[in-house]
């Protein structure tokens, strides 16, 4: 009977995971011009697996086997507990984890994509898990201005880290189309939720914040691109911030530069890229490429935070290869890149609304990891 009972919970659990249901997707995402013969589409096409069999690696399922081990690391990551000032700065970044950052932006802060969960899974006991520690708890954070979420992967979208911000901070939410309806049914009330469809926008505080295409699709289930995926310009009075979410290369990247850029500050996705995937996700390359492409092909003033490495292993590239092509890659390009531990927190004000410090390279990353992991 107990054991009847853990399994009914388990079910209970992973069905409250996964979120909203298929058909109140459907009906919202009918309301955008974005939602075209059922789904959501970017503006190129997308697949998911791009590669045919007998090519590169072969099949991915094959390729993924010959790789096993590559993305994780042999030492311990290196962890920071971040300590933030009472008032939020004119402009820094605390990078915790995968793409879970935190903004500070002309006073106000700004928490993206908070995934605080062991593992990016409807399951908590199978699928990816956390290769390092959480720098802080949720109820660490100090207050926020807003949650800005890119869209409904687990990686991106963790349903008991919302519930311990609901339980600590009650934040407002600012998501693009339908990721409303997954917040909705954990019961996050509808009027701290803002959901925008692409270039729609919204003010928080002195922060105007900006929905952007990206390139990618989203799915939590057996449902996909039922929700909208998007990144997030946001541009105070003084700074102004870009956050990629997920994406492949696209030439919205040049789309968003020239209507809401350039930023003093980017985060763009550099891990989980594969051959077999080459329109979903950027590689460290083509990070670099987007973050030209956001500030107008002038880089000078604006600083590169890489996210979306280290934290969970997603595909099949080596564990610190994405970090090391994206430093030789910036390099080549006179880009500023910020290479901090997770939890590191990087004060980037300067006096002028596009001055930033120069940020140092810690290359921590060397010491965990493998041997075989080269550039």
């Amino acid at each position: 009977m107990l054991r009847a009972a853990a399994a009914s919970a388990s079910r209970v659990a992973l069905v409250r995971r996964i979120g909203a249901s298929a058909s109140a997707m459907r009906a919202r995402a009918a309301e955008s011009p974005n939602y075209r013969d059922g789904q959501f589409r970017s503006h190129e096409p997308t697949h998911w697996v791009a590669a045919p069999e007998g090519e590169g690696l072969g099949h991915p399922a094959v390729a993924a086997y010959r790789a096993r081990g590559r993305g994780r690391p042999v030492g311990r990551i290196p962890v920071e507990r971040p300590e933030w000032p009472e008032v939020a700065a004119d402009l820094a970044v605390t990078w915790l984890g995968h793409a879970t950052s935190l903004v500070e932006l002309d006073g106000h802060r700004f928490l993206l994509d908070p995934v605080f969960g062991e593992r990016v899974s409807p399951s908590g006991r199978v699928g990816p898990r956390r290769l390092h520690p959480n720098p802080c708890r949720v109820a660490d954070l100090p207050p926020l201005d807003a949650v800005l979420i890119s869209h409904d992967h687990y990686d991106h979208l963790d349903e008991p880290t919302i519930a311990e911000l609901e339980r600590s901070h009650r934040p407002h939410y600012v998501v693009p189309i339908g990721v409303d309806l997954h917040l909705e049914s954990w019961g996050v009330p509808t009027e701290r939720i803002t959901a925008l469809d692409w270039r729609e926008t919204t003010t928080i505080g002195d922060v105007v914040l900006t929905c952007t295409e990206a390139r990618h699709f989203s799915g939590r289930g057996l449902v996909r691109n039922q929700t909208l995926w998007a990144g997030w310009a946001l541009r105070g009075p003084g700074h102004a911030a870009y956050f990629a979410g997920d994406s492949g290369p696209t030439h919205r990247f040049e789309d968003i530069g020239r209507d809401v850029g350039p930023f003093d500050l980017t985060l763009i996705p550099i891990g989980a890229y594969s051959d077999h995937w080459p329109e979903i996700h950027l590689d460290p390359a083509q990070a670099v490429r987007a973050h030209l492409d956001v500030n107008r092909g002038d880089a000078t003033a604006s600083v590169l935070l890489p996210v979306h490495w280290a934290t969970f292993n997603l595909a099949m590239h080596w564990w610190s290869e994405p970090i090391r092509w994206a430093r030789r890659s910036a390099a080549e390009h006179d880009v500023r890149l910020l290479t901090p531990r997770p939890g590191g927190r990087t004060s980037l004000a300067g006096e002028g609304p596009h001055e930033v410090a120069q940020p140092g390279v810690d290359s921590w990353w060397e010491s965990c990891a493998a041997a075989e992991d080269h550039d």
